[in-house]
């Protein structure tokens, strides 16, 4: 059974207002056969809050709501050197002690930290502050350029529009890859980006013609998942060098091609296992994969489940146009 039904955002004074949408969309109620969230944004105490940008929020509840919800998101903001109130940082560790979710991104993590939860464990944050998190909290391990880092029951982001790629993360763990990619379609988001990759890319939007030839083979790569796709192959097409292309290629993703292909072809694999029928074997080859005994050793070796018992998890089909 999914982990979490209410989810409940703090949102301090000088909260991002940016933040307060990202969760506010990801987890607004849609039709359909998506799961539906009760959303809840709460405060230091309940009234209207100010944010980043001058425009208050409408906030009706005060830290108590966080100790009571199923995922509780602490949003980043102006203030994060200046101390966590008490009741705050009571409710996220009742919540956690409880058996919530905890999440956080960019200067928001700043707060988990406070909690000691976050002490022994890996996290990340804005890549402008981890130093400065790591300084102040020696007993966390700050992956500096993780884009998110999940240690099950607590989950931490980069900053600003990686908000987005945690929540996504997050549906995507605990409802499957069909819930998570019908709302990242119906935001208009990547459907998946991995928590390794670099939180900040050289080139992320096409700067010339190089850039551009690299946007369209990755977009056929998509398509041709179920061919082999050798690095040389995919350098041809961009008509660059093998060595170019890498280099480009890790620039404009964050990632190499060999890790790049592999995400897509087990984020294929999972949706085809969630909505379809098709026998393993099928699944395997139209990803790209020689056997399903290939597809298994993969897919238990990067989502630490076979194939078979992913679809027996998320076996609640989701279709979405």
């Amino acid at each position: 059974m999914p982990k979490f039904a209410t989810v409940a955002a703090y949102a301090p004074p000088g909260v991002g207002m940016l933040a307060v949408g990202v969760v506010a969309e990801v987890f607004a109620r849609r039709g359909g056969d998506l799961p539906r969230f009760e959303f809840t944004l709460c405060g230091d105490r309940p009234g209207p809050v100010p944010t980043d940008v001058g425009v208050p929020v409408a906030v009706e509840h005060g830290p108590e709501r966080l100790a009571e919800a199923d995922l509780v998101l602490v949003l980043p903001w102006a203030g994060f050197r200046d101390p966590v109130p008490g009741p705050v940082l009571d409710a996220l560790t009742t919540a956690h002690a409880r058996g919530a979710v905890l999440g956080a991104h960019c200067v928001g993590v700043f707060a988990l930290a406070r909690t000691g939860l976050l002490a022994g464990r890996r996290a990340t944050t804005h890549w402008r502050f981890a130093e400065l998190l790591a300084g102040r909290h020696p007993d966390v391990t700050v992956q500096a350029e993780a884009l998110y880092v999940d240690e099950g029951d607590i989950v931490t982001g980069a900053g600003a529009a990686a908000g987005f790629d945690l929540c996504l993360h997050l549906l995507r763990r605990e409802f499957g890859a069909a819930v998570a990619n019908a709302i990242a379609r119906d935001l208009v988001l990547p459907p998946h980006r991995d928590g390794g990759q670099a939180q900040y890319l050289v080139a992320p939007v096409a700067e010339d013609c190089q850039d551009e030839r690299l946007a369209d083979v990755l977009a056929w790569a998509r398509e041709h998942l179920d061919r082999p796709l050798p690095v040389a192959e995919l350098a041809g097409r961009a008509l660059m060098s093998r060595r170019s292309f890498a280099r480009r290629f890790t620039a404009a993703t964050g990632s190499t091609p060999h890790a790049w292909l592999l995400n897509q072809r087990l984020g294929r694999a999972e949706e085809l296992l969630e909505t379809t029928d098709l026998p393993i074997e099928e699944v395997a080859r139209r990803v790209g994969y020689g056997s399903a005994a290939v597809l298994r050793e993969q897919f238990v070796r990067r989502r630490g489940v076979p194939p078979r018992a992913y679809r027996s998890a998320f076996s609640r089909t989701v279709r979405s146009g």
